[in-house]
């Protein structure tokens, strides 16, 4: 979890010595040399911050040496010509005494970077941006940096995980993907085990919608450009992050004194789209019974028609549904993976990519539990047709050590969802249910591990279950099968 830090308390000692020589007090006699403050780094070693966060899957992704709490993002583009103009300030502290930094930024130019407000200097290496400030940043101490930078934003295309990132469309844009995507359109720490708050800003031309993440902060317009508010005050991974750009069918309300807002692309038809996310509500109460209380202060959702975006990302607050999803009619079971997100991979986070079916096997395992309290199947017939038809190939990637080229495959999904209902069958239900709460509760707005979850899971149950989760998490054969108690 990202913490708050203040600014870094340089000047302090500088101050006091121009006290002494004038602020105030009297001259010192010449031929007396005057005093001096020991610089605030005199004697310190300082070193570059690490190029990457450490993920074991994605080396590159994120930068060691700081903890960013907070992000202002100010962007304004015009889809006529597909240009990006930003100003991001980020505050953090550092966890390493820094002579330099980087930041996640890909394709666009940077134009300046200051530092607790002095120019610092800053070079290019692909889709990092490296600051160095004027002075070392001492560790433990916060410091402010503020970079403008400006572009024709673009997607970042992976051969194995697709195209994520800032999308041209149609009508406006959409900034969307994982496990990046954030780095293209404003400079971040973009890796999950950094999270911070937000709050947003996104200039578009008068008649254009611009939803993001988070609680609306209201709009403004003037002349031809009108500029919309967003405000996320829970810690959110940067992946997370979102923006939708273009004409919208909007909905807005309040539930339980959170703000309600939701949106679907004019470019479909208004039916099934619309009355699926009209459900939200429904769904994240009924979720909020099994998993506890509901995470942050907004709910939605967005509906967007793009053929590149074949899929629903659980951006926070608000996840964002591609239109394919509804061509057959209503389809309340992937709100409900997505809300579902919103506990798992939202408020506890990874802290490894390897993880991921901590994320994709509880909302899956969520599908089956919404199906099952909307009439639709049990979640134990669910389980049973998975285990019966699950192919062999799925079984021999274990879903808790997935490899890169896996990280969304069927294994994280459908193996992950049985190994959660493995862990029902073992530990039995009021066990289970109070395992999916205490997990909820205890890592709110952080970050977590496999290690962690069996660990509270054996805790709270009472059981040893590490041959459970060997089998299902970890096995390249298909487990037993789990018969109910």
């Amino acid at each position: 979890m990202a913490r708050r830090g203040g600014r870094r308390r340089i000047g302090v000692l500088a101050c006091g010595a121009l006290l002494l020589a004038g602020c105030g007090a009297a001259e010192p006699d010449r031929a007396t040399p005057a005093l001096t403050a020991p610089s605030p780094t005199a004697g310190r070693s300082f070193a570059p911050g690490a190029p990457g966060a450490g993920d074991p899957y994605f080396p590159s992704y994120g930068n060691g040496g700081y903890d960013v709490a907070h992000y202002t993002v100010k962007v304004r583009y015009d889809p006529a010509t597909d240009r990006l103009t930003g100003t991001t300030t980020l505050r953090a502290t550092a966890t390493a005494n820094l002579s330099a930094f980087n930041l996640d930024l890909a394709g666009l130019t940077v134009r300046s970077v200051t530092v607790d407000g002095a120019k610092a200097a800053h070079t290019r290496a692909g889709d990092e941006l490296v600051v160095t400030p004027a002075t070392g940043l001492t560790s433990g101490n916060g410091f402010v940096a503020e970079i403008r930078y400006d572009g024709r934003p673009a997607a970042l295309d992976n051969d194995v995980l697709g195209e994520a990132g800032w999308l041209h469309t149609t009508d406006g844009a959409i900034a969307l993907g994982q496990p990046e995507s954030a780095s293209t359109w404003y400079p971040v720490n973009d890796h999950p085990s950094d999270k911070a708050t937000y709050d947003l800003e996104i200039t578009v031309p008068k008649g254009l919608t611009a939803v993001s993440n988070g609680a609306p902060k209201g709009r403004s317009t003037t002349g031809d450009w009108t500029t919309w508010r967003w405000s996320e005050d829970a810690p959110m991974a940067s992946y997370l992050t979102t923006v939708a750009i273009g004409k919208f069918r909007v909905t807005t309300g309040e539930h339980k004194g959170r703000p309600v807002y939701s949106a679907v692309t004019t470019q479909v038809a208004e039916g099934a789209p619309d009355r699926s996310i009209a459900r939200t509500i429904e769904v994240a109460d009924y979720l909020e019974s099994i998993f506890g209380p509901y995470p942050f202060d907004a709910y939605g959702g967005v509906v967007v028609a793009d053929d590149r975006i074949r899929y629903a990302l659980e951006t926070q607050s608000r996840p964002v549904y591609s239109a394919g999803f509804f061509r057959q009619g209503d389809n309340t079971g992937v709100i409900a993976h997505e809300l579902a997100h919103q506990w798992y991979g939202d408020s506890v986070s990874l802290q490894r990519w390897q993880d991921i079916w901590l994320n994709e096997g509880l909302a899956t395992y969520a599908e089956w539990l919404w199906a099952e309290h909307d009439g639709e199947s049990t979640v134990q017939h669910t389980f049973e047709q998975k285990y019966a038809t699950t192919s062999s190939q799925v079984w021999r990637i274990p879903p808790g050590k997935p490899g890169v080229e896996n990280l969304f495959g069927r294994s994280v999904y459908e193996r992950g969802g049985m190994t959660v209902h493995a862990l029902r069958v073992a530990v039995g239900d009021s066990a289970f249910f109070s395992i999916l709460r205490t997990w909820a509760a205890e890592n709110k707005n952080g970050n977590a591990t496999t290690d962690e979850f069996v660990a509270l899971a054996e805790r709270v149950s009472g059981k040893k279950l590490d041959k459970l989760f060997d089998a299902w998490l970890y096995g390249t054969d298909r487990p037993a099968e789990p018969k109910p108690l």
